[in-house]
């Protein structure tokens, strides 16, 4: 039997795949042969020399996903660029913090619009694609806050909590015409949106304290589940949300 995990001849787009969690799962779907398309408006070259040095076709696309209006042309350039399009992980966003009763309505949009509002019509541009060619496969990178409230970050909250419903949406539209809709929520993972927590001894503390894998995950933690929900082995998933936690949510 065929490996079910190969991605050889599979294109992916990644969003945010310059560093951290984008950077990392963009790279493990290489490995798996995957071609990627690196996508964000920070640059990802370093991300885009890694994969081509794995022997993928891998390129960047330009795009500030904080608006829809560059969401159609993501695709058109993927499938110009890289032969097609058969994954998607929408990964990119942001995170403000801020008291409830001090947060702003542009802290709040900033991070709906980016996190939320820009993977939907993302994946709705994708969608139209795949569906066209009866296959794909959508990742969406959720979080512990789609389940849980946390402090401080309301608009990340929502936007995440939103996330499951919307993979769960897709899932329910899109399974019967060969497009799997799935999302990873990972744990708390070292990377630049997570700075503060780590450098806060008080927080840091606690998190750890409540981790039963007693660390941090790494952005390579995320690898492998990417892969799953990417790959054939995943052909009989859908709308799930695979929590990568290092057993957080089992506490």
């Amino acid at each position: 039997m065929n490996n079910p995990f190969d991605l050889t001849g599979k294109v992916a787009v990644v969003t945010g795949a310059n560093t951290g969690i984008g950077q990392a799962i963009a790279l493990a779907l290489a490995s798996a042969g995957a071609d990627v398309a690196c996508v964000g408006r920070t640059p990802a070259e370093d991300t885009v020399a890694q994969a081509r040095a794995l022997g993928r076709k891998a390129d960047v696309i330009s795009a500030d996903l904080a608006t829809i209006e560059p969401v159609g042309r993501v695709v058109e350039e993927t499938v110009a660029r890289l032969g097609g399009l058969d994954i998607l992980v929408n990964n990119a966003g942001i995170i403000r913090r801020a008291d409830a009763v001090d947060f702003t309505e542009e802290d709040w949009d900033a991070v709906v619009d980016t996190n939320l509002k820009s993977v939907f019509f993302l994946s709705q541009a994708a969608g139209r694609h795949m569906i066209a060619h009866g296959r794909g496969k959508i990742i969406n990178i959720a979080s512990m806050l789609t389940f849980q409230g946390g402090i401080r970050v309301p608009s990340y909250t929502a936007s995440k909590s939103g996330i499951g419903g919307l993979t769960k949406l897709l899932a329910n539209e899109w399974a019967a015409k060969g497009v799997n809709v799935n999302a990873i929520a990972p744990g708390y993972i070292a990377t630049n949106n997570t700075a503060a927590l780590q450098a806060d001894e008080t927080r840091n503390k606690a998190i750890l304290d409540r981790i039963p894998a007693a660390r941090w995950g790494d952005p390579s933690d995320l690898g492998g589940a990417a892969v799953f929900l990417a790959s054939r082995a995943s052909d009989y998933v859908q709308g799930h949300i695979l929590a990568v936690d290092g057993g957080w949510l089992a506490r």
